[in-house]
């Protein structure tokens, strides 16, 4: 063997290496990318150490809607963050009106059920607003509302108010580890009288 093929097959194996690496991290940056959940505050829907697929495509044109699962930086001023990114699931959208009422959450004044909300013994857990925090909001246009499902044990919007849509990375849509727990997350559907403005 010459050394002139050598070189040229070692030349396609580093560019098949560097041309792979481009597309993992062009589709890490603009596609989708992977999440560990770290945190407890969306039991039961997802627990801590699985992993998630967070979509960041599709939200440059199908905006987020409620019952969306989403992965975000906290917001600066927040003095609990740990700079590792939340998820929590979308409540109100901008322009809503949330409130939260006797252990229960409105939206625009309809009450929204939320099958999703962590149970113990078979009983809900109940809405509440944070001692000294305000019970009632309204979203800010480019503004999201968001509040884990394990609510007893979740910093969200009742704490630090909406979170930006610009420090939203993305919309988790599917759990793929551990393998036994693989499935695209189920989405709720709410009722068609509480709409954003």
């Amino acid at each position: 063997m010459t050394q002139r093929p050598a070189l040229g097959c070692l030349f396609e194996v580093v560019e098949t290496l560097v041309l792979t690496v481009v597309i993992f991290l062009g589709i890490q940056t603009f596609v989708a990318q992977p999440y560990k959940v770290q945190q407890e505050s969306m039991e039961m829907t997802l627990l801590p150490d699985q992993y998630v697929l967070v979509d960041k495509l599709t939200p440059r044109w199908a905006p987020y809607v409620r019952g969306d699962i989403v992965v975000f930086d906290p917001p600066p001023t927040w003095v609990g963050g740990s700079g590792v990114p939340y998820i929590k699931r979308v409540i109100g959208l901008p322009g809503d009106h949330v409130e939260l009422k006797d252990g229960h959450v409105y939206v625009n004044g309809t009450l929204l059920d939320e099958p999703y909300v962590y149970t113990e013994n078979g009983v809900r857990q109940s809405t509440d607003p944070f001692a000294g925090a305000p019970s009632e909001w309204l979203v800010p246009q480019g503004e999201l509302f968001v509040m884990g499902d394990h609510r007893q044990n979740s910093s969200d919007s009742r704490t630090f108010g909406p979170v930006d849509e610009a420090h939203v990375i993305g919309r988790a849509w599917l759990r793929y580890w551990p393998i036994d727990a693989f499935e695209p997350l189920p989405h709720p559907t709410y009722a068609a009288s509480s709409p954003a403005p």
